[in-house]
C-alpha cells in the first residue's frame, strides 16, 4: 500500500470513527418517532438507490456473475439485515450512549471468527490484549450500571448479537473478490439490506404505526446522507485494506461519540463510569492499531 492509499485509509477510518458515533444518536430519535424496521429500511433502500444510481452514471462496471451479485447482496444481509437492523430495534429501550459502547465488542468477534480462517489475519499478544482491555472496558461500564435504567437487559442482548451479525458480515466480505466497482457493490449490500429490512417490517406489522415526522424524517435523511452514503462507503474501503479485527476498532471510538452527543442532545446519563471506561478503551484502541497483523502460514507450504 503506498502512503497516499494509506492516508486515504486513514482519513476514511477517522471518517467511520466520528460519523457513525452520530448514527446512534439519529437512530435512537428516528425510532422514537417511527417504527424501528420500516426506518432502517427505508434509509437503505433509498441510499442503496442513490448509490446504484450515481455508479451508472459514472458508468462503474456491475458485477460479472449472478454469484458476485448473491455474495454481496448476503455481505448487505449480514450487516445491515441482522447488524444494524437489531441494533435498531434495541435503541428502542437501550439509550444511544449505552448501545454504542456494547457494539465495541464487534473487533473481538471478528478476531475471535477470523482465527477459525485458514491464512487469516491474526494479531500480535499486544493486539489481543488491545481488544480485551477495550473490551473490558465496556463490560465494566455494563456491570457498574446494570443496576439502573441505563441498561436494559433484553435490550443488550439484542446489541450483542447485532455486533456477532455485523462481525459475521465483515470477515465474509473479506473471503473473495468480485468483479464489479466498489460503488456497485456497496449499492448492492444496501439495497439487498434494505428491501430485507422493509420485508421484516412489514412482517411484524409495522406500517400501520408509520408517522412521517419532522423528527423522524429528519433523522432518516442524516443517516441516508452521512450514516450510509459516507459512512457506510468509508467502512467498505477500510475492510478493503485493513484485516477486519483492525478495521473493526472504530467501535472503539464511537462510544466517545455516541456517548457525549447522547449527553448532550438528549440529555441521557453520564457518570463517572462513563469516563473510567473510556479511558480503558481508548487504551485498548492504541494497542490493537500499534499491534502488527500475520498470516497464518499455509502448512503444506511450511513443510
Amino acid at each position: 500500500m503506498t502512503k497516499k492509499e494509506e492516508i486515504k485509509v486513514i482519513l476514511a477510518y477517522i471518517a467511520v470513527c466520528i460519523i457513525w458515533g452520530s448514527t446512534y444518536l439519529a437512530i435512537r430519535i428516528g425510532v422514537s418517532a417511527f417504527p424501528p424496521e420500516l426506518f432502517a429500511g427505508i434509509r437503505f433502500l433509498v441510499a442503496g438507490a442513490i448509490m446504484l444510481l450515481f455508479a451508472y452514471t459514472k458508468g462503474e462496471r456491475l458485477p460479472q456473475s449472478f454469484t458476485d451479485i448473491k455474495r454481496q447482496s448476503i455481505i448487505g444481509l449480514l450487516l445491515l439485515l441482522g447488524g444494524n437492523g437489531l441494533l435498531v430495534w434495541a435503541e428502542q429501550w437501550v439509550y444511544s450512549g449505552i448501545a454504542s459502547l456494547l457494539f465495541a465488542i464487534v473487533p473481538l468477534f471478528n478476531a475471535v471468527l477470523e482465527l477459525f480462517l485458514l491464512n487469516g489475519p491474526r494479531i500480535s499478544l499486544p493486539g489481543w490484549l488491545g481488544l480485551f482491555l477495550g473490551f473490558g472496558g465496556v463490560a465494566l461500564l455494563v456491570m457498574m450500571d446494570s443496576g439502573t435504567k441505563a441498561v436494559d437487559v433484553s435490550g443488550v442482548l439484542l446489541v450483542l448479537l447485532a455486533a456477532l451479525f455485523w462481525s459475521v458480515g465483515s470477515v465474509y466480505s473479506q473471503r473473495f473478490k468480485t468483479a464489479g466497482s466498489t460503488v456497485m457493490n456497496i449499492g448492492i449490500q444496501m439495497l439487498s439490506g434494505g428491501i430485507g429490512l422493509i420485508s421484516a417490517g412489514l412482517f411484524l406489522g409495522e406500517a400501520a404505526l408509520v408517522q412521517w415526522t419532522v423528527r423522524g424524517v429528519g433523522a432518516m435523511l442524516y443517516l441516508i446522507l452521512f450514516g450510509s452514503l459516507l459512512g457506510y462507503s468509508s467502512f467498505i474501503y477500510v475492510l478493503q485494506k485493513w484485516p477486519a479485527s483492525k478495521a473493526g476498532t472504530y467501535a472503539y471510538i464511537n462510544p466517545l461519540v455516541g456517548v457525549f452527543l447522547g449527553a448532550v442532545i438528549l440529555g441521557e446519563p453520564v457518570s463517572f463510569n462513563v469516563l473510567i471506561s473510556a479511558v480503558i478503551v481508548l487504551s485498548g484502541v492504541l494497542l490493537v492499531q500499534l499491534s502488527k497483523t500475520s498470516r497464518r502460514m499455509d502448512v503444506k507450504k511450511a513443510l
